[in-house]
């Protein structure tokens, strides 16, 4: 059985939304970090914002060490109630009532790792319905000062227990939670 691992940039005031502000942290290290989990993972679980903008971005990405060939063969799960159709090897999941269920599934579908990168409006719904096994908060060393929270006021409570960090040169550091009592 498969966790959901969800991953997520952050800068130090909390904004997750447009990552742009990560690429001056990005290095080869990073490159390393991202590939070990992107391989870790049997299947990418995403919303459709984060869906949309990959869609755009990875379907024409090569690269030497496999990273592009492995982001674009293996299977997306969309959570949307919106989009009608699919592409990019991706499958269509309309959440809402019952994504729990659905969730369940792709945990029993696959042996590792589900991994969700981005998709704040998603892992907001997955934390609210005790759905993710690891939480990777990976932090850059920079306020951006406006833009979308992961968790923003009004956010119910949820306690998570530290489960590893991880820091890079470049300042960035990666926080691993696992919810309590888990």
């Amino acid at each position: 059985m498969s966790k959901i691992v969800a991953l997520v940039y952050l800068s130090l005031d909390g904004v997750m939304e447009n990552p742009a502000w990560t690429g001056p942290y990005f290095d080869e290290e990073h490159g390393a970090y991202q590939r070990e989990r992107l391989f870790a993972s049997d299947a990418l679980l995403l919303g459709r914002e984060t869906y949309e903008g990959f869609v755009k971005a990875w379907p024409g990405m090569t690269d030497e060490d496999g990273f592009a060939d492995r982001m674009n063969s293996m299977p997306k799960h969309v959570v949307s109630t919106t989009l009608e159709t699919t592409e990019w090897n991706a499958t269509l999941a309309k959440g809402g009532d019952d994504l729990a269920q659905e969730v369940a599934a792709l945990k029993e579908r696959y042996e590792r790792d589900v991994l969700v990168y981005g998709s704040g409006a998603l892992i907001r719904s997955l934390v609210a319905e005790g759905l993710v096994d690891e939480l990777k908060l990976w932090i850059h060393p920079v306020v951006v000062g406006e833009g979308k929270r992961l968790f923003p006021e009004g956010t119910g409570m949820s306690q998570w227990t530290p489960a590893g960090t991880r820091t890079f040169s470049s300042g960035a550091l990666i926080l691993d939670y696992r919810p309590s009592g888990a």
